[in-house]
């Protein structure tokens, strides 16, 4: 019998926060955390990402990069490897962020490659996937995420090493979102295509976060459906109280 997944709520910091500011967020969101059978996960930018984990003392939360280089070390500048995440203290790594896509045009097989480099630290990769505005409109909504999986997804996911983030491109920061059923639609699809691609065994237990908008006036009816195992939490994780918000609805 399967292991019931395990929710996950991280919050996607982006490009936000300086040090002072990034601190105090960050001891709120561990002040609140406790109570809820879930991870919750903060991704600051890299600069922060020392400090805060420097700074929790509690162990509540996991701590998560936004972005990562393919390899290891080398003459990469402004890059940032998986392994010096590792040792600033991060459990996962977001790669293929739909702002990293089109804002440095990251191919499928690029995306991959960067979480193949999480999996060599034993971290855990969050790859993100999801279609345009224009994609769902003209009906392709499954044939660009089957694209993305297919591109973006390494032989070598699994479970453990892999978190699932769909987030549609036109609900980021629009505050547009499908309704719970059109997003449990879409869940369900990922994970059928999942368990052609990687198994039945694998995909049944890999989480797959929702994100795009997500808050606490709509998080508790997406986080009921059946195959919403969490939310990638983009401008709600800046504010604690939405943030914990959102972790409160989570059902149990």
């Amino acid at each position: 019998m399967t292991e019931p997944r395990r929710p996950v709520i991280a919050g996607n910091w982006k490009m936000n926060c300086l040090l002072d500011a990034g601190l105090d967020l960050a001891q709120a969101v561990e002040d609140g955390a406790g109570g809820r059978d879930c991870e919750i996960v903060i991704c600051p930018p890299h600069v922060l990402l020392h400090p805060v984990n420097v700074a929790l003392e509690d162990n509540l939360l996991g701590l998560g990069a936004q972005d990562c280089h393919v390899a290891e070390k080398g003459a990469h500048t402004g890059d940032v490897s998986a392994a010096m995440l590792a040792d600033a203290g991060c459990g996962y790594v977001i790669v293929g962020h739909s702002e990293r896509r089109v804002d440095h045009g990251e191919s499928d097989d690029l995306v991959r490659a960067k979480a193949e480099s999480v999996f060599a630290q034993e971290l855990v990769a969050i790859i993100c996937i999801g279609e345009t505005e224009a994609e769902r409109d003209d009906g392709r909504t499954e044939a660009v995420l089957a694209k993305q999986l297919d591109g973006s997804v390494p032989a070598g996911s699994n479970a453990a090493n892999t978190i699932i983030a769909y987030e549609p491109v036109w609900a980021i920061g629009t505050g547009k979102t499908p309704t719970a059923d059109e997003a449990q639609n879409v869940h369900s699809f990922i994970r059928r295509y999942l368990a052609e691609k990687l198994g039945d065994d694998i995909a049944s237990g890999m989480r797959i976060l929702y994100g795009g908008s997500m808050k606490p006036s709509n998080a508790a009816e997406l986080l009921a459906q059946a195959d919403i195992d969490g939310g990638l939490i983009g401008g709600a994780s800046l504010n604690a109280g939405d943030f914990h918000g959102i972790v409160e609805c989570l059902p149990g």
